[in-house]
């Protein structure tokens, strides 16, 4: 059912206009870096405000990259072939299959947008209205040209959001003591990158 379905997808990937193909191939290869972006403007966003949101910002990344640390462990124990090498009579994937040994289950790509999207979402709240289209987007893409299942995207975007929310979790306390001492440090690089604080902005915003 699953090898039909990528069937599907993969059809209609190669029945859509070449532009379309093209704007598919560069999001599915390079669209994680906007994660990274948002990663910046959270944390640079967390600064003037409280320090929960500061620990919730860097929170983000680890959390991501934990996530992909489990997908990673993952694909080693399964060895799920990629479709676009094991699904007979499918369309030609639209961008080269990953060689033998790279392994299709789950998603790094999916897991790790389903990671960020979920972390930025707790650090940042409404930044979920862009990050979980993102995610998708992300997930569909992969299936799209043709380099992974329809299951491994799915599970990629759930083992992601399932890890970083227990990082997020079991991580808020002690990072939220670093944030704090990061704050009061009296080295002036360490205390920069933590920022003022929320209430530290609003007494500079005053005298201004």
């Amino acid at each position: 059912m699953d090898s039909e379905l990528y069937r599907n997808i993969t059809d209609f990937a190669h029945d859509m206009p070449s532009w379309v193909q093209h704007i598919v191939e560069v999001w599915t290869e390079y669209g994680l870096l906007l994660f990274g972006v948002l990663f910046v403007v959270a944390w640079w966003r967390a600064r003037r405000r409280d320090t929960t949101s500061l620990a919730l910002a860097l929170l983000a990344p680890l959390a991501t990259a934990a996530a992909y640390v489990c997908s990673e462990v993952l694909k080693s124990v399964i060895d799920e072939e990629r479709p676009c090498r094991a699904v007979a009579g499918a369309a030609t994937s639209l961008i080269a299959c990953p060689v033998n040994g790279d392994w299709s289950f789950p998603s790094n790509h999916a897991t790790i947008a389903g990671a960020a999207a979920l972390a930025l979402a707790l650090a940042w709240s409404r930044i979920w209205l862009l990050t979980v289209p993102m995610a998708l987007a992300m997930a569909f893409s992969r299936v799209f040209v043709g380099v992974h299942y329809p299951h491994d995207v799915a599970v990629g975007l759930a083992l992601g959001a399932v890890v970083a929310l227990l990082v997020v979790k079991v991580g808020t306390r002690p990072a939220l003591a670093l944030a704090e001492s990061m704050r009061t440090s009296d080295i002036s690089a360490v205390a920069g990158f933590a920022g003022p604080g929320a209430r530290q902005h609003a007494r500079q915003h005053a005298r201004r």
